[in-house]
Order: C-alpha cells, then sequence, then structure tokens
C-alpha cells in the first residue's frame, strides 16, 4: 500500500475532509445569499449591476443596505475562520488523534459555524453569535495546541 493511500484510508482524515467540505460549501453559499439579499432589495454594489433591475444604469440603486452588509460581514467572519480551522485541521489530522476527539472537534467547529451563521443572518440577539464564535475558535485554537505540542516534542 502506499504511503498516499494509508493517509487517505485514516478515518480521522476522511472525518476533516467531510466536515471541512461542509463548512467551506457554507461559506460558498454565502456569496449566492449576498446576490440574492442584493436583487431582492435592488442594492448594488457597482452602477453596470444596476441593470439586472433597471434597463438603464440607475445610479440610485448603487448604495448600502443594512440587510446585505449583515450577510457581508458574516461572509467576512466565515473567511476569517473557516481558512484557519481547513489549514489547522489538516495538521492536526495528521497528528494522528483518537478518532473520537477528531470528531468532537470537527463537528463542533462545523456547528459552530453552522449557528454563527444562522445567529449572524438572522440578527439573534447576543451573546448567541459570539458564543458560536468563541467555540469555533476555541476548537481551532485546540487542534493548533495538539499540532504544535506533537510537532515540538517528537
Amino acid at each position: 500500500m502506499s504511503p498516499v493511500s494509508s493517509v487517505m484510508d485514516s478515518q480521522v482524515l476522511l472525518s476533516f475532509s467531510t466536515y471541512a467540505t461542509i463548512v467551506i460549501l457554507k461559506m460558498m453559499l454565502m456569496s449566492p445569499l449576498t446576490s440574492y439579499f442584493r436583487l431582492t432589495r435592488k442594492v448594488f454594489a457597482n452602477l453596470e449591476d444596476t441593470k439586472f433591475v433597471s434597463p438603464v444604469e440607475d445610479k440610485k440603486l448603487v448604495r448600502t443596505d443594512p440587510d446585505v452588509e449583515r450577510v457581508r460581514r458574516c461572509h467576512q467572519n466565515d473567511l476569517e475562520n473557516i481558512i484557519p480551522f481547513v489549514v489547522i485541521g489538516l495538521l492536526y489530522a495528521l497528528t494522528g488523534p483518537e478518532l473520537s476527539t477528531a470528531l468532537l472537534h470537527f463537528r463542533l467547529f462545523a456547528g459552530s459555524r453552522i449557528f454563527h451563521t444562522i445567529a449572524y443572518v438572522g440578527a439573534l440577539p447576543q451573546p448567541s453569535r459570539g458564543l458560536s464564535w468563541i467555540l469555533g475558535m476555541l476548537v481551532t485554537f485546540s487542534m493548533a495546541y495538539r499540532v504544535l505540542s506533537t510537532a515540538l516534542f517528537l
């Protein structure tokens, strides 16, 4: 068996791949959600985009909207948190953690990011969004600690 196939046979790595894909897809869906909010509220970032709802370019449609900006900030927060999770999570999976511990990390992170989006876009009262962000951050830091402690004490 080649080293690549033995790594891919790892249940931890396969689990990581599943949860990383879930949160990446969630993050990717924020772009169409932003477009949906822009179109339904007739709010555009660029003058040429106004032709989607008006036969002529309309400067009045180039503006900001609180709902559109809320979705954009949520997407930005995803970029700031999911990318580090994917990088650190991959390194973590390669340290050979117990499957149950790894699954706990991956599931907590994915759940926290999904809830964070619901709380952000749905404007749920704080501290719901803040707590979900903190949980995801703690999970990522926990995995980073494992990576560093494994690498430093080889």
